[in-house]
């Protein structure tokens, strides 16, 4: 459970752990975390959220001529880095954007989830995530610049005499727990230098917060160690890319009991588990833009590599885009397998949420589970059991995205124009660019 800390608490730990400098974090649209440092002597002010910052220099924020914004702490997040030196500690505190009028910026990730979670607690739910986070560890060259050279050759779960990444997946490991991180599990994935590093769940807000302290652990430890990580989708051809599957499920807010689970009803799942299910199936190519978030996502979601592609359900096996993982009771969840990790989790479990609520708000009944391998299916045979894909391109998920209202409603008008309009841009210059493939295969040639 995430921490109760008042004021005086952040103040008094601040003091005990001789914490000299506090990172005021915050992430722009498309998740990359930002920071404004201060000093000790600055707590008392940040806290009582007067510190300012120029939005205009942070992408998808406010133009120049209304840029003056304030950074309001979310004391629950304050957490003293266990890597810092012990004389003089660096901590951090994760922030909500706020304008000079006092009212939440429309533009902030942090916002546009704490909305959603607003909108289901004012349905009696609390949403729960446990997600999966996959990513790779790359060599460094002489220079100490990323190289796409494989730290290993091991593949699924194999032990650490193949496995030469098992030393740092420990070390990103104990690191976590340092910072209150439950650590479920830690291996190596299917693709050589791949790793997977999985943490207990916790209510949404709490999961998105740490998901980005992951991110920022892996890659400190990895540079450590002369290593590169990176939690692009697809770095190497011919082999499987790095997924997010997002572990969901929708608790009680006054029992705090798991609605999903219904022992009587087959697959145990729940009525409102199934209108979940269908509400993100429904909406699932207009929320792809954000859960897969780059020209380079595409090349991940392809059939043959164990990529969820096909809008289907199942409790029987792992080839669909929604799994219902064995576990029932208070287990019982609904894992959305199509994710990945560059996506900004904040936006992604906003839109998610969101899908799901209208599922049960509609009284949806999702499509008969399908059981059968959907990869071995021909194109005929799935198109006799209407599955669909998701969108095969970058391009093609901005334009469902634009298609689906429910999208927009969960950004708010300010965000989804701004991630649209960025996006639009990364698809043209990739569209335009010449690529070293077109070169190799056509210079000569022609």
């Amino acid at each position: 459970m995430p921490h109760e800390y008042t004021r005086d608490d952040v103040i008094r730990m601040a003091d005990e752990k001789n914490v000299k400098f506090i990172r005021l974090q915050f992430t722009d649209i498309f998740g990359s975390l930002k920071n404004v440092t201060i000093t000790r002597k600055q707590l008392d002010k940040a806290l009582d959220n007067q510190c300012m910052f120029d939005g205009s220099s942070i992408e998808g924020f406010v133009r120049i001529d209304e840029s003056d914004m304030y950074l309001y702490p979310d004391l629950n997040t304050f957490e003293v880095f266990p890597w810092s030196d012990e004389n003089c500690r660096e901590a951090r505190i994760i922030c909500n954007v706020y304008m000079p009028s006092k009212k939440p910026f429309a533009g902030d990730p942090r916002h546009i989830l704490i909305k959603a979670i607003e909108e289901a607690k004012e349905m009696g739910y609390i949403l729960n995530v446990g997600p999966e986070c996959e990513f790779f560890l790359f060599e460094r060259d002489a220079e100490g610049n990323p190289t796409t050279k494989v730290h290993d050759d091991a593949g699924y779960f194999d032990i650490g005499t193949i496995d030469c990444g098992e030393e740092t997946r420990r070390d990103i490991s104990l690191l976590l727990e340092k910072m209150g991180f439950e650590i479920e599990a830690a291996h190596h994935e299917t693709a050589p230098g791949q790793h997977e590093i999985d943490f207990k769940y916790a209510d949404a807000l709490t999961t998105a917060d740490n998901i980005l302290t992951l991110k920022l652990v892996v890659k400190l430890i990895a540079k450590e160690k002369q290593l590169h990580a990176t939690f692009m989708p697809k770095p190497l051809v011919g082999m499987n890319g790095s997924g997010m599957h997002v572990n969901v499920s929708l608790a009680d807010i006054k029992t705090g009991v798991n609605t999903f689970c219904d022992e009587s009803r087959k697959y145990g799942l729940s009525v409102i588990a199934e209108q979940f299910i269908a509400g993100i199936m429904l909406h699932i190519k207009g929320i792809t833009a954000i859960t897969n978030p780059l020209v380079n996502s595409y090349k991940r979601l392809l059939p043959g590599y164990e990529a969820p592609v096909y809008i289907a359900w199942s409790a029987e096996n792992r080839s669909p885009l929604i799994r219902i993982p064995s576990s029932r009771g208070a287990g019982t969840r609904v894992e959305l397998r199509s994710p990945d990790p560059a996506t900004n989790p904040y936006l992604a479990l906003a839109v998610i949420l969101k899908a799901g609520l209208d599922g049960i708000k509609k009284g949806l009944t999702p499509p008969p589970a399908v059981d059968g391998n959907i990869y071995e299916m021909s194109a005929e045979v799935r198109e006799k059991m209407n599955i669909e894909s998701i969108p095969g391109t970058l391009k093609e998920a901005i334009d469902h995205m634009e298609a689906d209202p429910l999208i927009k409603e969960a950004l708010g008008e300010h965000a989804y124009k701004a991630y649209i309009t960025a996006k639009t841009m990364e698809w043209e210059d990739y569209r335009t660019s010449v690529h070293q493939w077109e070169i190799d295969r056509y210079l000569e040639k022609y």
